[in-house]
């Protein structure tokens, strides 16, 4: 029998010290232990020689949770990281002898398992127990304070703890208590953990940030929206483990980071099994709310962990946003990515066919594949022991439902570094995003018996850029590079032919230079205003050319999906040898308003015919909406009242009906709506709400405001809140 009462104590005032044999995570500024309170005891000790009992279990909250940055969490119970070092004191009934034995335990799951790592016991003397650590860091009578060290490829999820005394007939364990459960997240801070990221700034964005923006628009001109993640708001981690048991991922298999990430690629999006959002892009959400509504991820997870019942309705970027906020509350370093140009070809190959009729107007009935506008998707930076060397790091991974993998909708982790290199052969999915951002644009013409002639290759247009959030900023970043090389460099070449190794084809079309080119440009348009579009056709031959041109107008969805055509206009310009001739083409506010519906972005397509040579090109214009006023008043300090009040006036010569605005800050305040039926022209709403700050640092409050006929109306406001 082990003995516990004779070990000298180790207890410094810290406990960054490990054994010297244990090479985990280690810590080198740490908080102070608190000098007990004597009189705080829950009762005096027993005489010695009475049975052992436990008194009371202290889980030591507040220092525990700064040394493991989890003290951001909104939860009664005790969250620490895998990989290093917690404590926890222990009050026994009586100081402990030589002939005392105990032991910690820590369950996870309906039927833990010490084999499967489920079960955990923790011993602090000679017997050997399991492959968490455990040390007295501390022992003063009947007062213990024992620290415990989890592997860093620990399950992770919600323990239940128990203090076991061993005795000659048999094991005593505490009762159950939540009040002593603990989360056991992640660890980007271990070395030894697979999400280890080496960088504090990076740690701060990629783990701790829990708000953000996220990028939209058209590549000539990325707007952003923000979007609030609240992995740390009460409940959200509960829900975020909920996600995982409705999954029925095996307990055993939660430590394992590239497992989880891919069954919560697949759990965010409700496609095949349940999941926590349901995908939308029909343009009707009157059985849930609007994609465009949303403010963040909490109130999302929120609802489905209580309700058991997929939340509608979301796009791309709800799903990366929910997602990353799933991934970050978890502990796992992620990001949110969007890609301006992507592609998504229906044939499998590098591909995006784009048809066109006899007479040029775009054929949108025969047309399958597609260029999202943008698409918003995930990264996360963890190991990849299952890939060779120099494979890990940053791994793309998307919630939303595009293709099936194994069998489910999902994507990834596809390492970012394999997809540069076309090494397509790799798991998960690399064909797949390869694919998304290096597609050829391939222009057809159908004549009249219906067969296709390729007029057009366009090899720089998709993944046009690759953007995601800087450290410590709502700036953008440019992280292109990092999927592809620059177009036609050596890098580039040998990359396209390795992936065509591995399966995927290319276009080869060789077409002579056509003579003729058309570019289009266009000033910022603001919702309600005529659009001009200065068309140039440029003639780089020696002879005039007369081109018989057609302008094609439409509202799209950011998926490249056309909503509606509003305007078919032919016209024909003669261009001069070597000179350019151009058309202003006027596009007045009535004729795309009436069909705008719930979009904002207008396409034009403009195609010319000359001396048996086709053209084409596209112009892509976000219109552009007002913002809401956001003012806030009080002392901003934690728990302290504060005020904020948000107003709109409607600038529009017509009515805004069925008008939804939503607040929500991270730290700040819960998620909040309130709902008017109609905001007549020039009319004004105001709405003035309490808050308390949960959180210090610096923090954001966004409110959005969301109505039948107009969207994408919002505002933030930025609080810096004192201790």
């Amino acid at each position: 029998m082990s003995t516990v009462a004779s070990q000298p104590s180790s207890y410094t005032g810290r406990f960054n010290r490990l054994p010297a044999t244990n090479n985990l995570h280690h810590h080198h500024d740490l908080p102070e232990f608190e000098p007990f309170d004597e009189d705080a005891k829950p009762r005096a000790p027993a005489p010695a020689g009475a049975s052992l009992s436990v008194n009371k279990v202290d889980m030591c909250q507040q220092m525990n949770k700064a040394y493991h940055y989890t003290t951001a969490y909104n939860t009664p119970k005790l969250a620490v990281r895998r990989g290093q070092e917690f404590v926890i004191q222990v009050t026994f009934s009586r100081p402990l002898t030589a002939n005392d034995d105990f032991q910690l335990e820590f369950l996870i799951g309906s039927d833990p398992s010490a084999i499967k790592g489920s079960l955990q016991v923790v011993t602090f003397g000679s017997r050997s127990g399991g492959p968490w650590s455990g040390r007295i860091v501390e022992n003063k009578g009947s007062l213990l304070m024992l620290g415990v060290t989890p592997t860093p490829n620990a399950i992770v999820g919600r323990f239940r703890t128990y203090v076991t005394i061993v005795t000659d007939s048999g094991l005593q364990r505490t009762r159950t208590d939540e009040n002593t459960d603990l989360y056991l997240l992640f660890n980007a801070w271990c070395p030894e953990d697979a999400v280890f990221l080496g960088n504090d700034a990076e740690r701060n964005e990629y783990v701790l940030n829990d708000n953000g923006v996220i990028f939209q628009g058209i590549a000539e001109a990325p707007t952003s929206r923000n979007w609030m993640y609240g992995q740390f708001e009460r409940g959200v981690l509960d829900a975020c483990i909920y996600i995982l048991d409705a999954s029925r991922m095996p307990i055993e298999n939660r430590g394992n980071v590239v497992e989880l990430v891919r069954k919560g690629s697949a759990m965010i999006n409700a496609q095949d099994d349940n999941g926590v959002v349901v995908g939308n892009w029909s343009d009707d959400y009157s059985m849930g709310t609007a994609p465009t509504s949303w403010t963040g991820s909490a109130k999302i997870l929120l609802q489905y962990a209580n309700t058991g019942v997929s939340v509608c309705f979301g796009q791309c970027w709800v799903f990366a946003g929910v997602f990353n906020s799933f991934l970050r509350c978890l502990g796992i370093p992620a990001r949110t990515i969007t890609t301006f140009n992507s592609a998504h070809d229906n044939t499998g190959n590098l591909k995006t066919d784009i048809i066109f009729n006899t007479d040029g107007t775009p054929d949108t009935r025969n047309t399958r594949d597609s260029i999202w506008n943008y698409h918003c998707w995930n990264e996360v930076f963890i190991t990849r022991p299952d890939l060779p060397p120099g494979l890990g790091g940053w791994q793309a991974v998307d919630a939303t439902p595009q293709e099936t993998s194994d069998g489910y909708y999902r994507c990834g982790p596809a390492s970012i570094a394999a997809i540069r290199d076309g090494l397509l052969c790799h798991p998960f999915d690399s064909g797949f995003v390869f694919a998304e951002v290096n597609s050829d644009v391939v222009f057809y013409k159908r004549d009249r018996y219906g067969t296709l002639t390729p007029f057009n290759v366009d090899k720089t247009r998709v993944g046009k850029i690759i953007c995601t959030k800087a450290l410590g900023s709502t700036d953008i970043v440019d992280i292109t590079g990092n999927y592809k090389y620059s177009e036609g460099s050596a890098e580039d070449n040998r990359t396209m032919t390795r992936a065509e190794e591995y399966g995927l084809e290319r276009d080869h079309t060789q077409l002579p230079k056509a003579n003729i080119s058309i570019v289009i440009t266009a000033d910022d348009v603001a919702l309600g205003q005529d659009v001009i579009l200065a068309v140039d056709f440029l003639n780089q031959g020696s002879q005039p050319q007369t081109v018989q041109a057609h302008l094609a107008g439409y509202i799209v969805f950011y998926t490249g999906i056309k909503s509606v055509q509003f305007k078919a206009q032919d016209f024909t310009v003669t261009v001069p040898a070597n000179q350019t001739n151009r058309v202003n083409l006027n596009i007045t506010a009535q004729e795309y308003l009436p069909e705008l519906g719930s979009q904002l972005t207008l396409k034009f397509v403009v195609t010319g015919q000359s001396d048996d040579q086709s053209v084409n090109t596209v112009k892509m214009i976000n219109l552009q909406t007002p913002t809401l006023n956001i003012t806030v008043s009080g002392q901003p300090r934690v728990r302290q009242q504060m005020f904020v009040n948000v107003s709109f006036t409607n600038p529009f010569a017509f009515s805004l009906k069925k008008v939804n605005l939503a607040m929500e800050g991270a730290g700040l305040m819960d998620h909040k709506t309130r709902f008017y039926s109609v905001i007549d022209p020039q009319s004004t709403i105001s709405w003035k709400e309490t808050f308390y700050p949960r959180l210090e640092g610096n923090r954001r409050l966004m409110a959005v405001m969301d109505c039948s006929n107009l969207h994408q109306v919002w505002n933030t406001v930025d609080i810096l809140v004192m201790p």
